[in-house]
């Protein structure tokens, strides 16, 4: 009796019928679900909270503050739909052509002979180049290609001036030009791990069996890397539609796109009775980029299967 008593009393002998392992099982998931709990309340504040607001506001009247439909109509109307056209169609164009050019520049990388160098090179710049932009990626290229820039005045030279055949900075055409300087290097840095996921025992594979490289990439390498191609010209898609500042410092709010008139009316230039329109038109575009989201995170998935 008194052996008994001692031993349920020492410190770290459990007592007879007990769990010792639920206690430190419960601690390390509470310790994991508190790793990931700074980065959920980031997401609260900084995606939830504003989502949720800009939500409210867009379906409130500015002057009563009941529920409206006048907002999305209003946002649906007059020269706010041409500028979710204008949007839509130079994200779409600035998505599919940088993919194409980088998936190529990738690839060209990742078959390099001495690739590990040059790889690291080609990631470090693009790094740089994506993330540069606003104003001064707006001066850059007026500095460059504007109508007195270093460029034209060389093309001048040479006879040819781009500015008296229809060319300008300061229309759609010009943003997509734009655009695709930080475009380009971030599909080579999202598309180059799907690359590295190709394993040579598969083209191994497909030679032994007497495939050419057209049968390959026919059968086998295009199947495999295209849903990861795809997710990462959505990702483009996203990055583009949802671009301001450059768009802004370079035509100066001249060009119809759904980001310019949301900068324009939060700034004030707004009609009486239309100050959420600005939140409406912010839905819209919170809704179509929330669906890419969703087809993205789908091609990813589908593209991990092979590509682990």
């Amino acid at each position: 009796m008194a052996e008994s008593t001692i031993q349920a009393a020492a410190p770290g002998i459990a007592a007879p019928g007990a769990r010792p392992g639920r206690r430190s099982r419960s601690l390390r998931r509470a310790l994991q679900w508190a790793g990931v709990l700074p980065f959920g309340v980031y997401v609260a504040l900084g995606l939830a909270a504003p989502t949720i607001a800009i939500a409210i506001a867009a379906f409130k009247n500015p002057d009563t503050g009941s529920f409206t439909l006048s907002n999305i109509r209003l946002a649906t109307e007059g020269s706010y739909l041409p500028g979710l056209r204008n949007g839509i169609l130079l994200a779409i164009a600035s998505a599919i052509v940088p993919g194409i050019f980088g998936l190529l520049i990738a690839y060209a990388i990742h078959t390099a002979k001495r690739g590990r160098l040059l790889r690291q090179i080609v990631i470090t710049a693009s790094g740089v180049f994506a993330n540069f932009g606003g104003v001064p990626l707006a001066f850059l290229f007026i500095a460059a290609l504007g109508t007195t820039g270093v460029v034209t005045g060389w093309l001048s030279d040479l006879g040819w001036d781009p500015w008296n055949h229809g060319f300008t900075l300061y229309d759609p055409v010009g943003v997509f030009v734009v655009y695709m300087y930080f475009q380009i290097p971030l599909m080579v840095l999202v598309i180059l791990p799907a690359l590295e996921g190709l394993r040579p025992a598969w083209r191994e594979a497909a030679e032994n069996l007497g495939a050419g490289t057209r049968q390959y990439w026919r059968h086998v390498g295009g199947p495999v890397l295209f849903p990861a191609f795809l997710g990462c010209v959505l990702l483009l898609f996203g990055s583009a539609f949802s671009a301001y500042a450059t768009a802004e410092a370079l035509t100066g709010g001249t060009v119809a796109i759904t980001s310019i008139q949301i900068g324009a009316l939060e700034n004030g230039n707004v009609l009486a009775g239309q100050q959420n329109v600005g939140y409406a038109l912010g839905l819209f575009m919170v809704v179509i980029i929330g669906i890419v989201m969703i087809f993205y995170t789908i091609l990813q998935r589908r593209a991990a299967r092979w590509l682990r």
